[in-house]
C-alpha cells in the first residue's frame, strides 16, 4: 500500500510540549514576554498551556511530573508573527536576546532567540508562496 493509499490517521497537532526547570519564570515568559494567553494553569501539577492560534505549547516540568530529565530542546519552535522585525523589536524591548541579524531565505524572514531554559525559539513570517512536493 503507497502513502497515498494509506487511510488518514493522524489528522493534526494538539499541542508541543516545551520542557522547564522553572514553571512560574517559564509562565512569565510565554505569557507576559511573548504575550500569549495562557489557557490552563496547573502549578500543582507541574505544566501551563499556552494558545498560540495553532497549536498550544504545553510549558511542562518533566522532573517534577515524573516523566523523564530536563533537557532543552535544541530545534527551532517556529512562532509565527506577521512582522518579524517589529515583533523583534519588542522583544528586545523586554529584554529577549536575539542571536544574530534577522535571517531571510527568500521565503521568509526569521528571527532566532531562546526561552529562559534554552529552548530554541524563532520568530517566522513567511513572505512568498511555499512550494510543497505534490
Amino acid at each position: 500500500m503507497s502513502a497515498t493509499e494509506a487511510p488518514t490517521i493522524v489528522t493534526g497537532v494538539d499541542f508541543v510540549s516545551v520542557p522547564t526547570q522553572d514553571l512560574e519564570r517559564a509562565v512569565a515568559f510565554y505569557g507576559t514576554t511573548l504575550g500569549l494567553h495562557r489557557s490552563v494553569y496547573r502549578p500543582e501539577r507541574n505544566f501551563a498551556e499556552f494558545e498560540t492560534g495553532t497549536v498550544t505549547l504545553d510549558i511542562v516540568d518533566p522532573e517534577r511530573m515524573g516523566i523523564g530529565s530536563f533537557s532543552p530542546n535544541q530545534n527551532n519552535l517556529a512562532l509565527h508573527v506577521e512582522d518579524v522585525a517589529a515583533a523583534r523589536a519588542l522583544l528586545e524591548e523586554r529584554g529577549v536576546t536575539f542571536a544574530g541579524d534577522t535571517f531571510d531565505t527568500g521565503v521568509c524572514h526569521m528571527a532566532f532567540f531562546s526561552d529562559p531554559d534554552g529552548n530554541a525559539l524563532m520568530l517566522h513570517h513567511r513572505y512568498a508562496p511555499r512550494v510543497t512536493d505534490a
